[in-house]
Formats: structure tokens, sequence, C-alpha cells
């Protein structure tokens, strides 16, 4: 085999505060000859996500924290180059935790990946077919249960998650209203994604405005952001309310916990539910949500989008994007090319492009 040289960003401290591109560290290596078990992976696509956050924390939760110097975890997508594991072949596409890199040395453990299904745009299983759209389909299905007619508010509803969770609500018959930063996005939500409502939390009252578009209350808040927002959706709970707890990115990068919700009593007066969850505690059932999703966006009745960064010297920069409210729907990095024609990412029907 060529010799092939490896750029990666490692980490290189742990983030005070907001995350820097001085917490990663740079680096290129000579990749070692594999052992039997192992495949090497040419990534193609880097999937940058806010649970990267938690992991770059010293703190054991579903997932071991990233140690010093270890390559930083990501999800990605790429290609066999080489092989000494016979479940995987050269040439075929693979998605795994192969990290922010080029290539990866998978087969094992947490690199030990899963192959891409022929037809599969290469972009759709780190996003609207892959952990992404997943969470906000058990999230929104098995813990807020809507019923038709319900209302359903999303908080961060123009991310990878939380538009296809407001597009489900939809597809449930709900009433949906979106709570995104900026005109650009609060447009996006109700003129492509036909959302009934958009609040713009940079510019208007949360609080005052979910009361004005949801006059008999929230029955399910799908919360991405929490803080200042999730006090505002308590304030305004219908009877019997459930609150899907997803993410909490408003609070990920401060330096002191943000303090609790000062209305949390709103759930015993409307004898309300408060709920979170992991992905990984419905493994067993990804196949039943890749499949639904896969079919409601070929069908176009999801629509998404991905903002598509590129080069690895970029991979800093393009998480932080995350914590900017600089991407629309997917934040996804291009760092290499597949060695054959395939469509690397399609965002179904037109009007999601």
């Amino acid at each position: 085999m060529t010799e092939r040289i490896n750029r990666q960003w490692l980490l290189a401290r742990r983030p005070v505060g907001m995350v820097s591109p001085a917490d990663f560290e740079f680096k290129q290596e000579t990749i070692p000859a594999l052992t039997d078990g192992q495949y090497l992976v040419r990534n193609i696509y880097l999937s940058l996500d806010p649970t990267m956050r938690g992991w770059m924390e010293d703190r054991e939760s579903y997932m071991p924290p990233v140690s010093l110097g270890e390559v930083m975890r990501c999800s990605a997508v790429g290609q066999v180059v080489e092989s000494r594991n016979p479940a995987f072949a050269e040439g075929e596409f693979v998605s795994g935790l192969f990290g922010m890199q080029e290539y990866a040395v998978a087969g094992q453990g947490f690199t030990h990946g899963a192959r891409i299904p022929d037809g599969t745009p290469l972009s759709w299983p780190l996003g609207v077919a892959g952990l992404t759209g997943m969470t906000a389909y058990f999230g929104l299905l098995e813990l807020g249960k809507p019923v038709q007619g319900e209302t359903v508010l999303v908080s961060g509803a123009a991310g990878a998650t939380g538009s296809i969770a407001a597009q489900i609500a939809k597809l449930e018959g709900c009433r949906v209203i979106g709570i995104a930063g900026g005109p650009e996005k609060c447009s996006l939500l109700t003129d492509e994604y036909g959302l009934d409502g958009a609040i713009d939390y940079k510019t208007e009252d949360v609080e005052q405005r979910i009361k004005e578009l949801c006059p008999r209350g929230v029955d399910v808040f799908f919360d991405n952001v929490g803080g200042k927002i999730l006090e505002a959706a308590l304030a305004n709970l219908a009877t019997g309310a459930r609150i899907v707890l997803c993410g909490g990115i408003s609070g990920y990068s401060d330096e002191v916990a943000q303090p609790g919700p000062r209305n949390l009593m709103n759930l015993v007066l409307q004898r309300g539910r408060m709920e979170g969850f992991i992905i990984i505690d419905y493994v067993a059932r990804f196949p039943e949500a890749v499949k639904m999703l896969t079919e409601w966006v070929r069908a176009g009745k999801i629509l998404h989008h991905e903002d598509i960064q590129e080069g690895i010297e970029n991979a800093p920069e393009t998480f932080l994007r995350l914590f900017r409210g600089q991407n629309i729907g997917k934040q996804l990095l291009k760092v290499g090319e597949a060695t054959e024609s395939r469509a690397l990412s399609s965002n179904g029907p037109p009007a999601a492009r």
C-alpha cells in the first residue's frame, strides 16, 4: 500500500465556557499497517453535533469523555480503501464514529462502523436518516405522544433535529409552532416546512409570543435549547402537557451552570410531564425509524437542509457554527471524495435545497 498521511484534530484541552479553536490540536501522521479485523476508511463527510461539547468534558456520561491528546470523536461517513476485515470490502461505504480526521482505522469498539445501503445518499446516515432524524422520531413520538389537533412547540426548530421533529408533528396532524433565531430561519419554518407559526427568539418576547400563538396552551414541547426558552414554554402549558428534553444548547458553554427553571410548579398545576432521553435507548428499533424517515423524505413529506462546509483544516470553526447559530439544518464538513460516482448528498425535493 502507498504510504498515506492522515490529517486529524486532537482534543488539546478541556474547554472552559465557549469552545475555542485553541481547544484542538492539528496533527499529521503516517497511517499504521492494519492488523486482522481492521479496515481503513477515507472519510467523506464529518458530522458536527452539539453533543460533542459534552464529550469534551471530563465527566462520565452515556459515553466516556474524549481523552486529551485523542482524536476528537465525531460521526462520519466514508469509503473503505483497505481491509483486513472480511465483513467490509474495499470500495464499500460505511458510517461510524470515525473521528475528526481524514482517515480512520476502524473495526473495533466505537469504530466498528455500519455499511450504508446502496441507493442511500451518503449524507443521510449522518442527518435525516441517521441519529439526528431518529432522535426527532423517537423523542417526539415516544415521549411527546402528539395527538391530532394538539399544539406542538419546538425550540431550535431550524436545526437538524428540531426541524425533523416539527415536520413529524405536522404529519401527525398537529398545529406546530417553531422557535428559531433570525428572520431567515423563521421564514424557513413557515414557508418551506409548513409550520403554523414561528417565533424569533432574537427579537421577540418568547413567552408573550407563545401565549399569543398558543392561546389554549402548549400540549407538547420538544426542547433543544433549555434555559429561558424552557421557562417560557413552562409558563404556557396546557393541561396534561408533555415536555421532551432533547438538548440544552443554550447552556452547553456556560462556565457556571444556569439556574433551574423558576416555574417548575406549572408542571404540577397543569398535571404535566417533563422527560429526557438518549437515542441509544432505542437501538433495537433503529431500522423502524430509518425506514419511516427515508420514506417520508423520498415522498417529499419531510424536507431537510444540510449546511456543508469543506476542508479538514476548517473542522474546529465548522463545529463552532453550531454555537454561533450560523448553521441551517444539519452541520456537515466535507473532507474527502468517493472513488466512484455516487450522490454524496441529497436534500430530497427541490424545496429543501
